[in-house]
C-alpha cells in the first residue's frame, strides 16, 4: 500500500487535482481515494476543518489545506525550488490562485439567476481580467513560474484556467485571460508535461 492517501471528491479539478497532479509529476506512488457525492455528508465530520483535500501521510499524520499539502509536497519531492526567495515566489502564487478561487466559487451558491449573472459578468469585467494582469507582473520569461523547471505554482495556475477555459462559468467568457499571455502560457506547458498527459489519460 502507498505511504500517501489523497482524499479528494470524484472529479478531475480543483483543489484536488492540484494535489494529484503534484504528487503523479513528483512520481510519487499514493492512493487516489475519490469520494462520490453522496457520500460525503457522513463523511465530513470526520475530516479536519470538514474539507477536501486531506493528505495521509504514513508515519506522519494527516495533512489538511490543499496549499499546504502542495507546499510539503513540493519541498519533499522537488518541485519548489530550494532557494528560499524562489520558493515564496511559489507560494504567493498559490496563495493568489486561491484568492480567486473564492471570488469565484462565492457564486456557485448562488441560487436567483439575475443575481449569478450580475456577479459573474462583474468578475468577466473586473476581477478575473485584474487577477490576470497581476500573475502577467508577476510570471517571468516562463514557461513556469520558475522558469524551466515546473513547479506546484503552475499547478494552481493550470487549474484555474482550465475551470475558467473550459465554459463551465456561465457569463464568464472562456477568452477572458486572453491579455494574459503569460498565464496562459502557464496553462499550456502545464497541460503538455508528459506526467500531466499520463495522468489525464489513465484517469
Amino acid at each position: 500500500m502507498a505511504d500517501l492517501e489523497l482524499t479528494y471528491f470524484d472529479f478531475n479539478g480543483s483543489r484536488g487535482d492540484e494535489c494529484r497532479l503534484a504528487l503523479a509529476i513528483a512520481g510519487v506512488p499514493f492512493q487516489d481515494n475519490r469520494i462520490k457525492g453522496p457520500d460525503w455528508p457522513a463523511l465530513k465530520s470526520t475530516m479536519p476543518f470538514g474539507a477536501l483535500p486531506v493528505l495521509d501521510i504514513a508515519g506522519k499524520g494527516r495533512l489538511t489545506q490543499c496549499n499546504a499539502i502542495l507546499s510539503y509536497v513540493g519541498r519533499a519531492y522537488g518541485l519548489t525550488p530550494d532557494d528560499a526567495w524562489a520558493a515564496a515566489k511559489q507560494d504567493e502564487v498559490l496563495a493568489a490562485g486561491e484568492e480567486l478561487r473564492h471570488a469565484i466559487s462565492v457564486t456557485l451558491r448562488i441560487t436567483d439567476a439575475a443575481e449569478k449573472q450580475a456577479k459573474r459578468e462583474a468578475l468577466a469585467q473586473t476581477t478575473i481580467p485584474a487577477w490576470g494582469a497581476s500573475m502577467q507582473r508577476l510570471l517571468g520569461a516562463g514557461p513556469f513560474v520558475a522558469g524551466d523547471r515546473i513547479g506546484v505554482g503552475d499547478l494552481k495556475i493550470f487549474t484555474l484556467v482550465k475551470w475558467i477555459r473550459s465554459g463551465a462559468l456561465d457569463h464568464v467568457p472562456t477568452t477572458v485571460l486572453d491579455d494574459s499571455p503569460k498565464v496562459i502560457g502557464v496553462w499550456e506547458a502545464v497541460g503538455k508535461h508528459p506526467a500531466v498527459v499520463a495522468w489525464y489519460a489513465a484517469h
